[in-house]
Formats: C-alpha cells, sequence, structure tokens
C-alpha cells in the first residue's frame, strides 16, 4: 500500500490524472513511445506511477481524446501520432546542443512571464492547491535524490493552466517534458551536493513564482519568472563552460 503522508500521495485524481497525461504524452511527443506502439497495461502504469486504475484510464481517455492514443479492445491501447500539438512541437533533435536549449529557454521566457502576471490575476484556489502539490512533489524528489524534472514541468504546467486561456496550456502540452534543459542536457560534471544545490536554488525560485501569484502581485510574479528562466539560460551556460574546461588537456 503506497504511503499516505506525503504531499505527492494527497494529489487530488484529475491533478494525477492530467499529470499522466503530460507523463505519457511527453513519451510519445519525444518518441521514446513511436508510433503504432502498444503501450504498456494499465497494470504496469498503475505500477510505474504510483496511481490507481481509475486516474489511469481518465489519462488514457484524455489522450485518446486528443488524438494521441487508441484502444483496440482486447488487444490493448496504442500510440497512433502527435495528436493535436503536431502543429506545433519541439523534437528532440531539436534540443541537442546548449545553443538550441538556450533557444528554447527564449522562447520560455517570452511566454512563461507574461502566463506567470496572467495566472495572479485570474488563478483560483484549486489552481494554487495544484501549483503546490507540484512544488511539494520537486521537493519530495529532491529530498529523496529522485529525477526532479516531472514535477518542475508539471509545476510550469499549472501555472500556464492558471491563465484561464487554453492556448497557453496548449503551448505548453506542445511543448513537452523536454523543454526542462536537464531533460536533454545534464548539468556538467558536477558533484552530488552541486547537483543537489542547483536543484535547491530552482525550487527557491519556483517559490517565489508561487508567492507572487498567491499574492496575486502580477508584476512580481513576471519578475519572478523572468528571473527563473534567465537563471536557468545563464546555469546552463555556466554548466557547459566548467564541461568544455574539464575536458580541456592539462
Amino acid at each position: 500500500m503506497p504511503p499516505s503522508s506525503s504531499p505527492a500521495t494527497r494529489r487530488r485524481p484529475r491533478s494525477l490524472a492530467l499529470e499522466l497525461v503530460e507523463s505519457i504524452g511527453g513519451r510519445i511527443r519525444d518518441g521514446r513511445i513511436a508510433t503504432g506502439d502498444k503501450l504498456p497495461t494499465e497494470a504496469a502504469i498503475m505500477e510505474e506511477f504510483g496511481v490507481s486504475r481509475t486516474v489511469v484510464r481518465e489519462a488514457l481517455s484524455k489522450l485518446q481524446a486528443g488524438g494521441l492514443v487508441e484502444t483496440r479492445h482486447g488487444i490493448g491501447t496504442f500510440a497512433v501520432g502527435l495528436g493535436d500539438s503536431a502543429v506545433f512541437r519541439i523534437a528532440p533533435e531539436q534540443l541537442a546542443t546548449l545553443h538550441d536549449v538556450i533557444a528554447v529557454l527564449e522562447l520560455r521566457i517570452g511566454m512563461e512571464t507574461e502566463a506567470a502576471a496572467l495566472a495572479a490575476t485570474r488563478r483560483n484556489e484549486r489552481h494554487l492547491e495544484d501549483m503546490r502539490a507540484a512544488l511539494d512533489a520537486f521537493s519530495l524528489a529532491l529530498a529523496e535524490g529522485r529525477d526532479t524534472v516531472g514535477p518542475d514541468f508539471q509545476f510550469h504546467l499549472e501555472v500556464a493552466r492558471a491563465t484561464g486561456n487554453p492556448h497557453f496550456i496548449e503551448l505548453m502540452g506542445a511543448l513537452g517534458s523536454m523543454i526542462i534543459p536537464r531533460a536533454r542536457l545534464g548539468v556538467g560534471p558536477a558533484p552530488a551536493e552541486a547537483q543537489h544545490s542547483y536543484l535547491q536554488r530552482a525550487h527557491t525560485e519556483h517559490e517565489s513564482i508561487y508567492d507572487a501569484i498567491v499574492g496575486r502581485d502580477p508584476d512580481a510574479a513576471r519578475a519572478a519568472m523572468r528571473t527563473h528562466l534567465a537563471n536557468s539560460r545563464e546555469r546552463r551556460r555556466r554548466a557547459a563552460q566548467l564541461a568544455a574546461d574539464a575536458d580541456q588537456p592539462k
């Protein structure tokens, strides 16, 4: 039986289903699940993500409605394409270099700073709960030494959702979790403590964005998001330089 004390396990089924949609949808968009591939069974998905059968079925239903999968009764569920987001997407090969990652961060600075400002004026209590849950999941993953990409992307997606503007949500969904820089490039040959410090700074920046949205302060939310993404860009540059220096002959 999964523990009931952690913030991540207290997520509402709706939030868990949306998170699962993003995780599986991201795998389809970045090619880890190719068109025509059969998805894992419901039981396997339940075990991997620690969710109930109801959550899995809701997520699969949303993926099918979005044109990403189809269920063949008695056979299974299969990836059938890139869904409605195929009009605009960033393929894995477009995130292969530092230059590519920085280009995406520049796009995100333009889009997400305004999303944060709109979220600060339009958010409701449910939006705040979902943002808080994503932040708590990030904190828990960091403390346990697990991958933080999923909850990181989920927080940014929840900010987009709080705008109330479906275009922000659709664009974030089209981009997928691959836009989180460390999902494509490592943070360099840094020791574990440096990696932890890197992620802790990112988490602190997330909290500043959240606090501004809670406070209904669009200017502060805009500034906090811009600071976070600009810092991510600079962290990428510094990490790349450190890696390049380490490769130089002594």
